[in-house]
């Protein structure tokens, strides 16, 4: 998995909108690296890169980079 595919494919999301970690990874060329693509972003330091739009297949937040606590 190529860490500049990804951030290429993440960077062109269209703002309002988000896309799953699974086809970020089909759009990078390994459609089964969906982890790879969450680790990827884990390692971003570019604020440009819109890694928050990126979500799990479920519509809820992956939180690779952070934990985060949803509150009820």
């Amino acid at each position: 998995m190529s860490f500049k595919k990804v951030l290429n494919v993440v960077r062109k999301i269209p703002k309002g909108k988000t896309m799953s970690y699974k086809v970020v990874a089909e759009l990078a060329g390994k459609p089964k690296a969906w982890r790879a693509v969450g680790n990827i972003l884990n390692k971003n330091q570019d604020p440009k890169i819109p890694c928050y739009q990126v979500i799990k297949s479920n519509g809820r937040v992956g939180g690779y980079k952070d934990e985060i606590k949803m509150v009820k």
